[in-house]
């Protein structure tokens, strides 16, 4: 036979498959998930018991970890030290555990996620309550199986005198599924185990009279009774877990928040990190230092707060921010029956109730089977005593020992268990003193055996034994509740008062996009001049916004989209610095670029609307109300038509005179009561009909035939022209000429297209950018008034090839 005819084919799926499935059920039964009885994961009992087992107990001097790793290691657990001893380490962490399971002695770690020290450095002994964990263990209360390699016997469970699964909680991540079972008061489990017990159709509700929901050893604030009661019947649910922080007055006015817990399992060095990060970055303003002053009097973190700064408020941030607040999610999951399952409250219980009820009738078979024993042995003595002298006699006839046993049994009816300890009997108990004590440890041994078998013929005895025990290790070992309940969930509410200090600001834009925030301080330093903002070369200012720190600004872009920046995220420069790119600030799309920046102190003004007008000619009104957003990315401000862009946003009473004006000269004016209110994302209605290749290039409201409309063409002619020649017309025509283009071979032009238009009520003063960046002032009383369709009068040298593209009003 060939090597190859030795194989036999296989599928790659079944083979991963089987191979997959041996190893989930290896991981969810043998390591990530506890088993419902005892609350140990198979590391944790192994330890325990190795502990146990070499008599490392709270009666005796601490040893080396590094010797009860190896004793794990090498008897029961076959896998890396480090795994064992982090085990280990776990269970030595009173910040982690509601009652440690091992007594450690040295450097076991900090609640700052500081490591605990090497094996070889650190001792441990098992702590008190462990050893009611593993308490008659011997007394075959617990199955044994073989270990890795068949050299010695390993507990499948505990007996756990106690219910350790949600005295301690557990958390583990297997294939498939995932355990978080928080921590539980030991007085109050230990009551509610005693009402499921008296009353096994106990419903719920009651079971939560005496056991409120979790007590985290690092105590807290914990909110949410729908969430524990969620929890305690489906197995899943969800808290909220604040830390516990009291506000105190210092001198001069000022305050600090000080921090004594924090919730479960925040490393408490990253909080005051966050917390600091967040008075580095000035997210919020108020906070003067953030120390940490935990030592061996317990947890004190302390954020020190400026002057007059809002207290209330700035702790909201941080609770809403950091860790100081979490979500912790119930996720009950336990082996029962050797299979993973999701339990409610009672169910845990119940399965604790039913381990214990085999616990205590093993134990009570075992010292049934020894009384009965001692006691049968002690009626042989007792009868012994009785017949002294035969039973004497009878030995002293015997050849040797054998003989003597046979000849007790033969004779006198004796066992040959009670023949063999008469054999063994010392002269002294032969004394009067000693008859009297035998018949004392008779009686009473029948009356142990009367009580056990009576435990065993009654489930009330029963129950009853088990109840005493659990009142003594209530009585003992109990401790009041570290973490206070709440029933109602608070929500957090950040004004922006507490965040941002009001301030008077200004907010400059640049043709090329930056954008920056100046103090009226570093402005009025700078010379107090708006024409000297500091841009990068080649770029000009566009717009200065006089606006404070609490106040929204909202940034259109050409492509239909909006952002609402809150004037204090805008980053601050001095006056001569160029500023930042606004891509930085915000998520603007590639190839989109901004239309228009408004400021908004407030969107509860009903009567304010936005009005949109797109280069295609559309226009759209919306109220002021639906622009309010959350979101810190861009939001849909309306719909864009293909090759068409938003020319730019204008502020609306829904009261004025709306004027538009072409890029070939072309004008319409008409009431933007005509535009009747819609929706965010509305595409608009026609504003002006416009000729194929025809864009508008500007748009304002006029008022009531005053004043006048001007106009500039890419060559820089300009000319005014009286508001009251554009009569109003509807809304959608073609509109009027605004500008005669002069053409012809022998004829100087003036222009090919309009660049720019303006309504003048009051001397205006402007600058024409042409293509290569030159900028040029003029006011525009220099343009003379004449007829709508008059060419103009040159004011701004340009030619065809460096044409004006645009026209800004001057900051």
């Amino acid at each position: 036979m060939s090597s190859l005819e030795q194989f036999l084919p296989a599928f790659l799926e079944e083979v991963v498959g089987d191979r997959f499935g041996r190893y989930s059920k290896y991981i969810i039964q043998d390591r990530a998930i506890p088993d419902v009885r005892d609350g140990l994961k198979p590391v944790q009992r192994r330890i325990l018991y190795a502990m146990y087992d070499s008599g490392n107990t709270p009666d005796k001097p601490y040893r080396k970890s590094a010797k009860t790793v190896g004793d794990v290691m090498g008897n029961y657990h076959p896998h890396g030290d480090s795994s064992i001893y982090e085990g280990m380490v776990r269970m030595a962490q009173p910040w982690k555990m509601g009652h440690v399971l091992v007594d450690g002695h040295g450097n076991w770690g900090s609640m700052d996620d500081d490591p605990a020290a090497a094996m070889r450095y650190t001792e441990a002994r098992l702590s008190p309550i462990a050893m009611e964990m593993l308490r008659d263990i011997e007394k075959r209360t617990v199955l044994f199986k073989d270990n890795f390699d068949n050299t010695a016997k390993e507990p499948v469970v505990v007996p756990s005198r106690y219910p350790n699964l949600l005295v301690n909680g557990a958390s583990g991540i297997s294939a498939g599924f995932a355990t978080e079972i928080p921590p539980h008061n030991l007085r109050e489990t230990i009551d509610a185990c005693i009402a499921v017990m008296q009353k096994p159709e106990i419903e719920l509700e009651e079971i939560m009279t005496f056991m409120k929901g979790p007590d985290f050893p690092t105590g807290g604030l914990i909110m949410g009774g729908e969430g524990i009661m969620d929890a305690y019947r489906t197995g899943k649910g969800r808290i909220y877990l604040r830390s516990k922080t009291e506000i105190e007055n210092l001198r001069g006015g000022k305050q600090q928040i000080v921090i004594t817990e924090i919730p479960f399992q925040v490393v408490k060095s990253r909080l005051v990190t966050a917390m600091e990060n967040i008075r580095l970055e000035r997210k919020v303003e108020g906070i003067a230092e953030v120390r940490d002053e935990s030592g061996r009097e317990g947890l004190r973190i302390v954020v020190e707060l400026k002057k007059d700064a809002d207290a209330q408020g700035i702790l909201a941030y941080l609770l809403k921010k950091t860790d100081l607040q979490i979500t912790y999610n119930f996720n009950m999951v336990a082996i029962v029956n050797k299979a993973p399952h999701q339990l409610g409250l009672k169910a845990i219980l119940e399965a604790y109730i039913s381990h214990q009820r085999d616990v205590v009738t093993h134990r009570t078979q075992y010292d049934l089977e020894r009384a009965e024993d001692r006691a049968h042995v002690l009626e042989g003595l007792v009868k012994a005593l009785n017949i002294l002298d035969e039973v004497i006699a009878a030995i002293k006839a015997s050849k040797n020992r054998q003989d003597a046993q046979n000849n007790l049994v033969w004779m006198f009816g004796f066992s040959e268990r009670q023949a063999d300890s008469i054999l063994t009997l010392q002269l002294y108990r032969l004394t009067n003193l000693e008859i009297v004590t035998l018949q004392k440890e008779l009686e009473e041994t029948e009356a142990k055996i009367a009580a056990l078998r009576g435990i065993l013929e009654s489930d009330k005895k029963l129950i009853a034994v088990i109840r005493k025990e659990l009142l003594e290790i209530r009585n003992k070992y109990g401790i009041d509740r570290r973490s206070a309940i709440q029933e109602e969930v608070e929500e957090l509410k950040v004004s922006l008062e507490a965040l941002v200090n009001a301030e008077d600001v200004l907010v400059a834009l640049s043709g090329d996009g930056y954008i920056k925030r100046t103090s009226m301080l570093s402005f009025t330093r700078s010379g107090g001049e708006r024409e000297t903002s500091g841009v990068k070369d080649g770029d000009h200012i566009v717009q200065v916004l006089d606006v404070n720190t609490r106040d929204n600004l909202l940034v259109f872009t050409r492509k239909g989209q909006y952002f609402l920046l809150p004037v204090h995220q805008i980053p601050e420069f001095k006056w001569k610095e160029p500023g930042t790119a606004i891509v930085n600030v915000i998520t603007l799309a590639k190839g989109d670029g901004i239309a228009a920046v408004m400021p908004v102190a407030s969107f509860d003004e009903p009567e304010r609307s936005l009005l949109f007008i797109t280069r295609k000619g559309q226009v759209k009104r919306t109220e002021l109300k639906e622009y309010f957003t959350s979101r810190s990315g861009g939001v849909a401000a309306c719909k864009v038509g293909e090759g068409d862009e938003v020319l730019t946003v204008l502020m609306s009473g829904g009261d004025k005179e709306l004027m538009l004006v072409s890029r070939e000269g072309m004008g319409i004016r008409f009431r933007e009561q005509e535009v009747n209110p819609m929706g965010r994302v509305a595409a608009g209605v026609r504003g002006m009909q416009l000729k194929d290749g025809d864009e508008l290039v500007a748009a304002f409201y006029t008022a009531e035939d005053e004043g006048e409309v001007l106009v500039m063409s890419d060559l820089g002619y300009a000319k005014r022209s009286l508001l009251a020649d554009y009569p109003i017309q509807s809304r959608g025509g073609k509109g009027m000429p605004t500008f005669e283009f002069k053409e012809g071979k022998r004829v100087r032009s003036n222009g090919t297209v309009i660049a720019g238009a303006f309504y003048v009520r009051e001397p205006l003063r402007l600058t024409a950018i042409t293509g290569e960046g030159e900028l040029h002032a003029f006011t525009s009383d220099a343009a003379p008034i004449s007829d709508r369709r008059s060419t103009g009068k040159l004011l701004v040298h340009a030619d065809k090839k460096n044409g004006i593209t645009e026209i800004l009003p001057s900051v």
